[in-house]
């Protein structure tokens, strides 16, 4: 903000001079805090108190006291519904059409929230709040999440004065890539001391809560905790994993059926609900074959187990809050940021990578591997089958825009406000609405500039009327709502709703849309599209004249990897072939490390080897990567294509003093030869039969290794000695066969057939 013009009088001497403070913003006494607990991936159904068998009893603890609203609505994206709950914005208009990844040249895809759009934490700041995340952020382009930033995107320069989580859409829940504020940091512990990332957030949620009311009692304050669950990897501690062993064993059929039915019994759907059929690609459970059960129930397992975990970790924050006094005056809202992930393909992967690199899951080899899903050596994925039953009645799923992608669950506890408790509310809303909502009830106006920029129109409207005791039969108060995901449109208008599944290529004039009566069909089972043309064509023109005013165009149905090859990242190190470190340096996520995937590249150290061990570099992890390591005094280089270790030791011992040392990788079609070189003589090598396109979405560490790539050596695997430098060299560009078989591949893998 700008600092406010001096308002006393300075005269030659104290005696003719007035002293003037300028005002301190001091929220009225009883403003309520502020928490937002944002759940990743997890659908419509997957609360117990939206239907699910899972065990969420903290989750149901605030449903009891509080509000359940089942005709919430999300943008079927992480970064877009996260953009839109900061700031009340549509996301083409805050330039979040997809994730934060992706810099495409237009204004709806920059990757980034305009200073146009200030998020909540920027507003409730300027008024007296303490403002904290803790979490996933992904809402700043990821090639600005290196050590060097640049920082004007992270949490601390968008309103919160304390920050601690990861940047990317994901991260392992055992080895994670966290950042403290604006630095990166190692995880305060291992797997094998019992560290996992869910638990850690929650401490530190409950910190800056303990510090925040010890410290200064009379200030609100507004805690944004955003967890890795349930996005992949599923990821949990085998008590929990072991406490769902056999649960899923009867299927999708038959627990979708069964979560269906606690649903209409729990007043979750309305009682005539119908349940549509299967989503197209996905078998009958009895179809398969016994492997292809084994496989996708122990996927379902994790799952559920990591679900479960977070929720007993977000009771401790809950119990947190209660013991300082705080919890019955917090605006405590609980919601996912889309519905259940299709990203696991028809099967379900072991190694979510493989999904990136174009690779279908080996079902009967993944099952001599089921005891580690859900453990640290695994990055999980489940079928479309589960997230099927995830999104429960709904059809489709993240990234579409029918239900399935769009709907989710939302739940508010506010028992100084809320007298309903434990009341169910049918009013469809949409992220937006969070923002207008949360300063409505504060009483604080949305400010027409923040930091002497002028804001843009705020988009959403307050639910607060909804929040009145016995206002369950109060209709709605908005009016329209559009959604575009990757070319997936819909149009919801005053109880109706058209939408388009897009197929990738297909005319945007031609495709056919459909129509519900979302009022009365609650699982847009019954398309009236035949019946009521007129009323279809209404609802396109409205989706037009939404899309011109809020930024939508162009459509872009690009995904993933043609993203990355087509995509401008300003700054981003696709544009280099030489990298440099000078060790100490901090972890490299994956955006900012040079991109050898699908290239040939080079590793050369120069070093000083004083003892006998200790990592180079390594890239990834246990999961797939590539790691150059000292043992027992020989170089070693490992590539790890997704458990499948090429191998090489070089035939000499490193030299005492000087030297450099390092790998050759030359790359022709999909394989490889790497060889190592010590002082300009080759001195082993090793043909890699497969390499990756997407080497992983685990970063680089220099002179250790936090995510071990290989179990033969143990993290953090410190040099020992002195590395004066590292150079990695990539080729200029990557094989053009290789590129067209990628892209093929992955048109095949992203849930389009």
């Amino acid at each position: 903000m700008k600092e406010p013009r001096f308002g006393g009088q300075i005269g030659r001497t104290i005696a003719e001079s007035t002293a003037w403070w300028p005002p301190v913003p001091s929220p009225a006494s009883g403003t309520p805090n502020v928490v937002v607990v944002v759940f990743d991936d997890v659908g419509f159904a997957h609360f117990n108190s939206y239907g699910s068998t899972i065990a969420t009893p903290n989750l149901n603890r605030l449903a009891d006291g509080g509000l359940r609203f089942v005709n919430f609505h999300t943008t079927a994206l992480c970064s877009p519904t996260r953009a839109c709950m900061l700031t009340g914005r549509n996301h083409h208009a805050v330039g979040m059409r997809a994730i934060s990844n992706f810099d495409t040249g237009f204004p709806n895809m920059r990757g980034a929230i305009p200073r146009s759009a200030a998020t909540l934490a920027e507003i409730l700041r300027e008024q007296g709040f303490g403002t904290y995340m803790v979490g996933k952020w992904h809402l700043a382009p990821m090639h600005e999440t290196g050590p060097a930033g640049p920082f004007h995107n992270w949490p601390l320069a968008k309103g919160f004065e304390h920050f601690y989580g990861f940047l990317q859409g994901e991260t392992d829940q055992y080895r994670p890539e966290l950042v403290h504020d604006q630095h990166y940091i190692d995880p305060p512990a291992t797997p094998e001391q019992g560290y996992h990332l869910s638990e850690d957030l929650v401490d530190h949620a409950i910190r800056y809560a303990r510090d925040h009311v010890s410290a200064a009692p009379d200030r609100p304050f507004f805690t944004y905790l955003a967890f890795g669950a349930c996005h992949a990897p599923h990821q949990a501690p085998e008590d929990y994993m072991a406490k769902y062993r056999g649960k899923f064993d009867e299927g999708w059929d038959v627990m979708r059926a069964r979560w269906f039915e606690r649903q209409k019994e729990l007043g979750v759907v309305p009682p005539d609900t119908e349940l549509p059929e299967r989503n197209p690609g996905v078998k009958a459970w009895d179809a398969l074959t016994d492997n292809e059960r084994l496989f996708a129930a122990r996927l379902q397992e994790a799952f559920a187990a990591f679900l479960e975990h977070t929720d007993a970790h977000l009771g401790r924050y809950i119990d947190a809050l209660a013991e300082l006094g705080q919890l019955d005056n917090t605006i405590f809202i609980a919601m996912s940021d889309n519905g259940a992930s299709q990203e696991g393909g028809p099967t379900g992967v072991l190694d979510e990578m493989r999904y990136y690199n174009g690779l279908r899951e080996n079902v009967d080899a993944a099952v001599a591997r089921l005891d580690t899903i859900g453990g640290p050596d695994s990055h999980t994925n489940y079928p479309w089958g589960w997230a099927m039953v995830g999104n429960t009645p709904l059809k489709r799923y993240k990234q579409n825009t029918h239900a399935g992608g769009v709907r989710d669950p939302f739940i508010i506890h506010w028992p100084g406000r809320i007298k309903d408790a434990g009341a169910i509310r049918r009013q469809f809303h949409h992220v937006t609405d969070i923002a207008p909502t949360l300063l409505d009830l504060l009483g604080i106006q949305s400010p027409s500039t923040v930091n002497g920029v002028e804001q843009m129109a705020v988009h959403g409207i307050s639910m607060a009327y909804a929040f009145q005791a016995g206002a369950g039969n109060e209709p709605t108060r908005k009016r329209s709502q559009y959604f575009e995901m990757f070319g997936h449109r819909a149009m919801w208008h005053e109880g109706w709703k058209a939408v388009c599944y897009h197929e990738p290529g297909a005319s945007y004039d031609t495709e056919a849309w459909e129509l519900y009566h979302s009022d009365v069909d609650a699982s847009e089972s019954h398309d009236l599209a035949a019946q009521h043309p007129d009323k279809v064509r209404a609802l396109i023109e409205l989706w037009w004249a939404e899309a011109g005013s809020n930024g939508v165009l162009p459509l872009d149905d690009r995904k993933g990897g043609e993203l990355f090859k087509t995509a401008q990242f300003r700054g981003n190190t696709a544009r280099r072939t030489r990298f440099v470190y000078y060790p100490p340096v901090s972890r490299h996520s994956a955006d900012v490390a040079p991109p050898t995937g699908n290239r040939s590249f080079s590793v050369m150290a120069d070093c000083t080897l004083t003892g006998q061990n200790g990592v180079i570099l390594a890239r990834g992890s246990a999961n797939g990567g590539y790691v150059l390591f000292i043992k027992d005094g020989h170089l070693v280089f490992d590539y790890n294509f997704f458990h499948t270790h090429s191998r090489v030791r070089s035939s000499r011992m490193m030299p005492t003093g000087p030297c450099i040392a390092g790998v050759r990788v030359d790359r022709a079609g999909k394989t490889g030869m790497a060889t190592l070189v010590v002082e300009g003589v080759d001195c082993g090598s090793v043909e890699i039969p497969e390499m990756a396109v997407m080497v992983s979405s685990t970063g680089m560490d220099v002179g250790r290794s936090v995510a071990p790539v290989c179990h033969d050596y143990e993290p953090p695997g410190v040099f020992e000695g002195v590395l004066r430098s590292v150079t990695v060299e990539v080729a200029a560009s990557r094989p053009p066969e290789v590129r067209r078989e990628a892209l093929v591949a992955e048109r095949v893998t992203q849930g389009l057939q």
